[in-house]
C-alpha cells in the first residue's frame, strides 16, 4: 500500500478531533508547523506537519500546557530530534566506513 504524501486540513482536523480553525491558529503560533499552500490556498499537510501537530495536540490538549509552554517544549523536542538525526547520520557514516575497511582486510568476506 502506498502512503499519501499530503493530507487536507479536514483530514488532519478529523484525525486529531479538532477544528480546522485551531490548526490554522497553531500555524500562526508555531513556525515549525508550516503546511504547503496550493495555488488555490488549500493546505497540504506532510508527515512532518502531522508529527508536529501530534506533539502540539499532546502538549496543549492532553497535558494542558499553555501556548508559551508548548512553544518551549516543541523547541526542545525539535532540537532533540535534530541531535538524534545528526547522531544517526554519523553512525551510518561510521558503519559504511567500517564495512569498507572490512572489505579491504578480507575482500572475499571470509569465504
Amino acid at each position: 500500500m502506498v502512503s499519501k504524501r499530503y493530507w487536507s486540513i479536514s483530514e488532519v482536523a478529523d484525525q486529531f478531533g479538532v477544528n480546522q480553525s485551531l490548526l490554522r491558529y497553531w500555524e500562526k503560533e508555531f513556525p515549525a508547523l508550516d503546511p504547503k499552500k496550493q495555488g488555490s490556498g488549500k493546505r497540504a499537510y506532510t508527515v512532518k506537519d502531522i508529527e508536529v501537530i501530534a506533539v502540539l495536540h499532546d502538549l496543549l490538549k492532553l497535558k494542558g500546557y499553555t501556548i508559551d509552554g508548548a512553544k518551549r517544549q516543541l523547541r526542545k523536542a525539535l532540537q532533540e530530534r535534530q541531535r538524534m538525526d545528526e547522531l544517526r547520520n554519523r553512525l551510518e557514516h561510521a558503519r559504511e566506513e567500517l564495512l569498507r575497511i572490512a572489505k579491504e582486510v578480507d575482500p572475499e568476506g571470509g569465504a
